[in-house]
């Protein structure tokens, strides 16, 4: 979830999501809210937005216009400053302004935006979170942006299309898109004489080099084994031949024999000690335990190849290879969506702008600074040349076997939930199959109410 966020998935560290996040956003509410509440009013006031729906007029001809861009990013700030330059030159009279917010205050600062009529004119929105925003209104409907502009949508992954289509409506154009693989250390593995995992690797294959990775005296561990939905055990279920959510997304899977194996991987390698245990990834996250060479490998998404190529520290030392097997190859795929707020004072001058957010040349900007993995079709090859010491095409050559994020429902309520009734099968105190059972029937609660 994704995570496309930049500073952590979602964990029992209370970070998914980016995706992620996602969940920690729950275990934060109480004290975000107050913070978002003012945050909203201090940067979001002068975003050029009303309320209503999208009803403002065209500005006159040559009338200058100010829209206003928000994301959660500061890795990638610099690219999407460049993207609204891009932008201006082409449209001298409407000016564009990045706002970055922290990743604790983003949703709950666009959340009281929206329905306060302060939000931003274009923001990133995630899957786990559109549908609410959808629902509600809040989201300018682009169905004849795309249609007007000659916008063909089958340039995306058809699954982050899907993600923020709502009722036959599309809502966002796809920024980014991201698979997910083994981010591994090769340093670590090098000094206990384990071989680079690779495309023949199943699941005993990481349970055995996690341990003879691990060397608890010198603080490290063969993996981080974290509570993360979009990084970890949403792959497992699906490479077991589990479900998450059914198809008509009436109902989730997470207590079928195939699920609950899914889940015993990770629970598998917490009970091995090999992993950090969810109070030492609560105290530090997973990619930072992995950025600080405590942890060997590190499953997650592509999003984060841009962070670990800047640190110095890893330089020569960080590589990525595809994620195990179980019965079958799977990884869940998702990415973030650009969107638009329904009360814009400027809608036609904002659907333009999200129509350039969506075409080639915002991008190649983003392949070319390595900042994200896009999801403009083609547009890819600068992203993997920026990067040459990753095997980065793993995270493409994934797409083949990539399953949508699930997000039916309120999906961020449900996958908030998954830390309260997970985390005693992660701890080893309740067995994987009643924590499961128990988390489903709080999954299926929210499911029902929608």
């Amino acid at each position: 979830m994704t995570r496309a966020d930049d500073t952590a998935p979602i964990t029992t560290t209370g970070a998914q999501h980016d995706r992620q996040r996602n969940q920690r956003n729950t275990m934060k509410s109480t004290w975000m809210a107050a913070v978002a509440m003012v945050t909203a009013t201090t940067l979001l006031t002068a975003c050029g937005s009303g309320s209503g729906s999208g009803s403002g007029s065209a500005a006159a001809p040559g009338e200058k216009v100010t829209l206003t861009y928000a994301n959660w990013s500061e890795d990638q700030t610099p690219a999407m400053e460049q993207i609204a330059a891009e932008f201006q030159k082409a449209n001298p009279n409407i000016t564009v302004k990045v706002q970055t917010l922290p990743w604790t205050e983003y949703w709950s600062t666009l959340q009281v935006g929206a329905a306060g009529g302060t939000a931003p004119d274009a923001f990133w929105m995630l899957a786990d979170h559109f549908r609410e925003y959808a629902k509600g209104g809040q989201l300018l409907d682009l169905s004849e942006t795309v249609k007007a502009g000659g916008i063909d949508t089958a340039v995306y992954p058809k699954a982050v299309t899907d993600s923020y289509t709502y009722e036959g409506k599309l809502f966002a154009l796809p920024k980014d898109f991201d698979t997910n693989g083994i981010w591994y250390n090769k340093a670590l593995f090098d000094a206990a004489k384990v071989a680079y995992p690779d495309d023949t690797w199943g699941w005993q294959d990481v349970q055995d080099a996690a341990k003879k990775l691990t060397d608890k005296a010198k603080g490290v561990w063969g993996v981080a084994a974290p509570i993360d939905p979009q990084g970890g055990y949403y792959n497992t279920i699906l490479q077991a031949g589990g479900s998450i959510i059914n198809a008509e997304g009436t109902a989730s899977g997470f207590a079928s024999p195939e699920s609950v194996a899914g889940l015993k991987f990770w629970t598998d390698l917490q009970a091995a000690g090999s992993s950090p245990t969810l109070q030492q990834l609560s105290d530090t996250e997973a990619v930072s335990m992995f950025e600080n060479q405590k942890v060997a490998m590190y499953f997650s998404g592509a999003y984060w190849a841009f962070r670990f190529h800047k640190n110095a520290d890893l330089k020569g030392k960080v590589d990525v290879a595809p994620l195990p097997q179980g019965v079958k190859r799977a990884t869940v795929t998702s990415g973030i969506g650009n969107a638009g707020y329904a009360g814009s004072k400027h809608p036609e001058e904002l659907k333009k702008f999200l129509a350039f957010l969506g075409g080639t040349k915002a991008a190649e900007i983003q392949a070319a600074t390595g900042t994200v993995l896009p999801a403009y079709k083609g547009t890819q090859q600068p992203w993997l040349d920026a990067m040459p010491e990753f095997k980065l095409k793993v995270f493409i050559d994934a797409i083949e076997y990539s399953v949508p994020l699930p997000v039916a429902g309120n999906a961020s309520e449900w996958q908030g939930l998954a830390a309260e009734y997970l985390a005693p099968a992660w701890d080893g105190k309740k067995p994987v199959q009643d924590a499961a059972k128990e988390y489903q029937a709080a999954v299926d609660e929210v499911l029902a109410k929608q």
